[in-house]
C-alpha cells in the first residue's frame, strides 16, 4: 500500500468564484466557464482521488465531490464548496485526461450530449 505524505493532504480549498454565464450555454461551455473560473478545483479534485486511489482500487466522482464538500465546510472560512452535480462527470472526464493511468479505476458514462438517438 503507498503512504500518503502529510503534504499531499493540503488541499487548496479557495472558494469558489461562479461564472457569469450566458443565456443559452450549453452544460459543456458552462462546464468550461466555471473550471476556467476555479482552476484549483481539479488539482483538489486529482489529489483526493489520487489519495483514494493509493489505498483502494476504484472511486467514484462523484464520492470526490462529497469529500471535497465535506473538506471545504471543515477547513475554510465561509461557504462549503458548492459542486454542481452536472459538472461530476466532466471532472471525470478532465481526470483521466490529466491521468490516463487511472482508466478503468474512475468510471464514466457516456453523457447525453454524445448519446446518438
Amino acid at each position: 500500500m503507498t503512504t500518503i505524505a502529510p503534504e499531499q493532504l493540503t488541499l487548496n480549498l479557495a472558494p469558489l468564484t461562479e461564472p457569469d454565464y450566458e443565456t443559452g450555454m450549453t452544460l459543456d461551455e458552462r462546464y468550461a466557464a466555471w473550471i476556467d473560473a476555479n482552476p484549483h478545483v481539479l488539482d483538489a479534485f486529482e489529489q483526493v482521488a489520487a489519495e483514494w486511489l493509493a489505498a483502494r482500487p476504484r472511486v467514484g466522482v462523484k464520492a470526490l465531490a462529497e469529500q471535497l464538500r465535506w473538506r471545504s465546510g471543515l477547513q475554510t472560512e465561509g461557504d462549503p464548496w458548492r459542486v454542481n452535480n452536472s459538472y461530476v462527470s466532466r471532472v471525470a472526464r478532465d481526470l483521466l485526461a490529466r491521468r490516463p493511468e487511472w482508466a478503468g479505476r474512475i468510471e464514466t458514462r457516456a453523457l447525453a450530449s454524445e448519446r446518438v438517438s
